[in-house]
């Protein structure tokens, strides 16, 4: 096994009580890919993701869900509407892991950075289909053994579940050869790849019972989440699952899978209900069984946008008045929060969204919120209001709302933690966090009058990256400048030494800003830690 692989994320209890594999509830899921990955760094994806390991740790996240592994040499194209794509992953060929993504030891690579940071790889998993077709493939699935949906079992296609597109690229996992060859890929994902767990795409085209089984014999107490993207009016007239609802659906297949789902209730809801509507996605649930096995999302590779040609597949993309809205709403609520690499790294939305979803997800962390955390909801004072119960606070957070207060709905203390959006975002945060001292040291400060060495970094009490919030220190043996400060004891908190004016517009400081040369700093607070820069 992989050194720092799975084993260095054991939970205490990474199973619900009903059995589902939610990996301790405590997970924040970063998708680290979108649709054009291959195509905007062809061949350098796992790069990408292993220069950044540090960082994505450093943000709060504890799990990265990974592309698809196997190599997928597929393409297309359409004269008509002038688009084209393949190689995603989606229509893969072999277990081979040499990728558009990189090579195999790309791979190994970015996953030993992501363990050795502490962040689980959660690998995409296609069961349904594969590119039967493909030239040079190294596996073998005859036609006529019961393998393939196109087979013939007793008059009708060989499969227990929805066919994709046509079906004709289809295999069949109820054979019990198919399933003893992903039974052992998986494991080997697991064991030689370090893979902490696995995304399973387009469950509505197996039995759930089969995700279960292949659990058991890869990686019991990984973390699991599947797509089940079958809204009740995809079922035929007199299906009883037609009457049912999206968190019916959802949870029939969590129960059978033993795995999270994706909250695609919610998602329903965000993309066609008003923004009190929200509280009807899975992870609002009365019952903490039903919130504890969602994972939540706003847009992910096949919904939303991404950067590179054709602005990706859009196929249920949210309203982008509606993002950072309903990123606070993940991000404060229980489930297990996913959040879209565009809108964490790459700009996709008008105002970049990192140290916006940085500062959300700190607030998560901070007050212990876990996917099955206490949820309560209020609309009186417009739009939608919801408090939800940490282990260690209680959070409030106002959406599209007029409450300014929280003491409205709550006889608790609150202080203001954030605002947002123009006010459509307002969150506040109670309970007692004692605070740290951290003493901060800045080498080769050489300043000029009436300018001095401040730190400025991802936290609030640095400044959230604010010059004109940066804290100042004092020359105590120049050009050597050091100073202590009070910090909630939290997750790895990336930081810089800078030199700027003492006085100015924010504006004014950013321009004569000097800033600490490389990489960030980074100091996880605790009582009396010491951290130190240099420029």
């Amino acid at each position: 096994m992989l050194a720092g692989a799975a084993a260095a994320h054991a939970d205490d209890a990474v199973k619900t009580a009903g059995g589902v594999r939610y990996h301790g509830g405590d997970e924040i899921l970063l998708q680290g890919f979108h649709w054009n990955s291959t195509r905007v760094k062809p061949g350098g994806w796992y790069a990408e993701l292993k220069s950044r390991a540090a960082q994505i740790a450093a943000d709060g996240f504890t799990s990265v869900w990974m592309p698809p592994p196997w190599r997928d040499t597929s393409s297309w194209k359409d004269d008509a509407k002038g688009t084209s794509g393949g190689g995603e992953g989606y229509f893969w060929k072999d277990f081979d892991k040499n990728s558009g993504y990189g090579t195999d030891a790309d791979l190994r690579a970015a996953v030993a950075a992501l363990n050795g940071a502490h962040v689980k790889p959660v690998f995409d998993i296609v069961l349904n289909h594969r590119d039967a077709k493909a030239e040079g493939s190294t596996l073998s699935i005859p036609a006529g053994k019961g393998r393939l949906r196109t087979d013939n079992c007793d008059g009708r296609p060989c499969d227990d579940g929805d066919p994709f597109m046509d079906g004709s690229s289809d295999l069949n996992l109820a054979n019990a050869e198919n399933e003893a060859m992903f039974a052992a890929e998986l494991k080997s994902l697991h064991d030689t790849y370090g893979a902490g767990g696995f995304r399973f795409d387009f469950v509505r085209g197996y039995a759930a019972r089969h995700v279960d089984d292949l659990m058991k014999s890869s990686d019991d107490g990984g973390f699991c989440v599947g797509e089940f993207w079958k809204g009740p009016s995809e079922f035929p007239e007199g299906d009883p699952n037609r009457s049912k609802s999206w968190q019916d659906l959802l949870m029939a297949w969590s129960d059978e899978a033993k795995c999270t789902v994706f909250d695609f209730a919610l998602k329903e809801r965000m993309q066609n209900g008003s923004v009190p509507d929200w509280r009807y996605g899975l992870n609002g649930n009365p019952q903490r069984s039903w919130r504890e096995v969602a994972t939540t999302f706003v847009d992910n590779h096949d919904t939303g946008y991404s950067p590179g040609p054709y602005g990706g597949q859009h196929h249920w993309a949210l309203r982008p008045d509606r993002l950072r809205m309903a990123y606070a709403f993940i991000l404060t609520t229980p489930g297990t929060p996913t959040v879209y690499w565009p809108d964490m790294y790459e700009g996709a939305t008008p105002t970049p969204l990192h140290d916006y979803l940085r500062r959300l997800i700190t607030i998560r962390r901070d007050a212990g919120v876990r996917a099955g955390s206490d949820v309560s909801f209020n609309t009186d004072q417009g739009g939608l209001v919801a408090r939800v119960t940490g282990t260690r606070q209680t959070i409030v957070v106002a959406l599209d709302s007029r409450l300014t207060e929280p003491r409205v709905i709550s006889d608790q203390s609150f202080v203001p933690a954030l605002e947002d959006d123009g006010g459509k975002v307002r969150v506040w945060e109670s309970g007692t966090v004692t605070p740290v001292d951290v003493n901060f040291r800045c080498d080769k400060g050489e300043t000029t009058k009436g300018r001095s060495v401040y730190v400025v970094g991802g936290s609030k009490e640095l400044g959230l990256w604010k010059l004109e919030d940066a804290v100042k220190l004092e020359p105590a043996t120049y050009p050597t400048w050091k100073g202590t400060i009070s910090m909630a004891p939290a997750f790895a908190t990336a930081w810089k030494c800078v030199i700027r004016d003492e006085t100015g517009t924010p504006d004014a400081l950013k321009a004569t800003a000097a800033w600490e040369p490389g990489d960030n700093n980074e100091v996880t607070p605790a009582a009396g830690a010491n951290t130190e820069g240099s420029f």
